[in-house]
């Protein structure tokens, strides 16, 4: 994306948690000022509204080593101002180089650094994109509820240790401990025990209650209950381990209901958007991949200039070194670790979806690949067709996408059509 050079005046700000410091030089100087910035709304919003009136004419770019937080929300209300998110590795890192080799570092000096980035080195910079507030909501919604399922993904394996170390056969009586099932019986039964004293009768109800239809199923977990033994009959360990599970089921029962909150919404808010069709017939995207596609690439279609700039910026494609006789290609550190994530992810989830990708998938792990490089690799040809159709406004087709490998000779080919004689 290219920037204007329009500026009237350049802002480096080292943020703190309650006073920045704020390093500003007017585009027509060459002389720095510096000055204090307190952290708080009235203070924030009289210091925008002032540079404004200092400056009427022109944008203020401001640079900061924060892509989102309250300072972000705030500054984003004022127009003037455009931001331009530092990485903070590239300010160390061109502190080091340029200014402070000894490693001497003050917020006065990050300041400036910031300020000189943004003023010399904007070619190096992104700024970060006017995003309507409808998409900027779906973009904080499905991140937060990322955020949500790592958390019940930590708790799971804390009560999984937990029920190992004095109920495993609860593990037995369950398919697994992310659903309501396991946490209503841990819940009702949290000892081996507990469980053991409920009627046959009650606990086929129990299991009918909760979607357990098969008969031969149920009676495989009564058997269960039955021949069991406790694994330990020390008073310590029955006394704290069920406290600590109790306390696990009650958090992932609040953050289960939860995520189905921010799942309702979700849908609901990217329902209205005019490219949901576009993103939803994706194969394997399905209901959460969809939105985090769509805020990815988002309405505006100038926000990328080509699928190269997307692959970089996002961190699927790769960085190679050389030097010499030498060259290595490595993993892409600086990047938006969530916007990664949504490529991998959706890399993974199209291989049993996507006859090409099912093939692609599979000639990589045959070159020796490991299954995440491969995915990778899928997403990094996945990002190149899905530019295209979001540039185009083209919903995506599989057989037209094969058509086209089959006119240019791709080796593909022949790996799909054994696949679809297999099937």
């Amino acid at each position: 994306m290219k920037t204007p050079d329009n500026y009237v005046a350049f802002v480096g700000l080292d943020w703190a948690d309650r006073v920045h410091r704020v390093c500003l030089r007017a585009a027509d100087s060459t002389r720095d000022e510096q000055s204090d910035l307190t952290h708080d709304p009235l203070a924030l919003h009289t210091w925008a509204r002032e540079l404004r009136e200092r400056f009427p004419h022109g944008k203020i770019a401001v640079a900061l080593e924060q892509s989102k937080g309250p300072l972000i929300y705030a500054l984003m209300q004022h127009a003037p101002l455009e931001l331009f998110p530092l990485n903070p590795a590239m300010l160390a890192k061109y502190r080091a180089a340029a200014k402070a080799a000894s490693g001497v570092k003050s917020d006065p000096l990050d300041a400036h650094l910031a300020c000189e980035l943004v003023r010399l080195h904007r070619d190096w910079l992104r700024p970060l994109p006017a995003v309507a507030a409808p998409v900027r909501e779906l973009q904080m919604l499905l991140e937060a509820r990322r955020g949500l399922v790592d958390q019940r993904t930590a708790l799971c394996q804390q009560l999984t240790a937990a029920l190992k170390g004095y109920f495993p056969q609860a593990l037995d009586l369950v398919n697994t401990v992310d659903t309501p099932l396991c946490w209503a019986l841990l819940r009702r039964w949290p000892t081996l025990a507990a469980v053991q004293r409920a009627r046959a009768e009650t606990l086929r109800r129990f299991y009918g209650e909760h979607g357990v239809y098969s008969a031969e199923r149920v009676e495989e977990r009564l058997a269960v209950v039955r021949r069991a033994v406790a694994l330990t009959d020390d008073p310590a360990v029955l006394a704290a381990l069920p406290v600590q599970v109790t306390v696990l089921v009650a958090q992932l029962e609040l953050l289960h209901a939860a995520i189905v909150d921010y799942e309702r919404r979700i849908a609901a808010l990217f329902s209205c958007q005019t490219d949901a069709a576009l993103f939803a017939a994706l194969p394997g995207a399905g209901a959460q991949l969809a939105p985090r596609l769509f805020v990815a690439f988002g309405p505006d279609r100038s926000r990328y200039d080509s699928a190269e700039g997307l692959q970089r910026y996002s961190g699927i494609a790769p960085v190679k070194k050389q030097s010499g006789h030498t060259c290595i290609t490595q993993w892409r550190w600086h990047c938006p670790t969530f916007l990664r994530q949504t490529f991998h992810e959706f890399a993974g989830c199209s291989i049993p979806q996507s006859r090409w990708a099912h093939a692609y998938f599979q000639l990589q792990l045959e070159r020796g690949k490991t299954p995440n490089k491969a995915k990778r690799a899928l997403a990094f040809k996945w990002q190149r067709i899905l530019f295209r159709c979001w540039k185009s406004g083209t919903a995506y087709c599989e057989d037209i996408y094969i058509a086209a490998l089959r006119q240019h000779g791709s080796p593909l080919v022949a790996r799909i059509d054994a696949l679809d004689n297999a099937a």
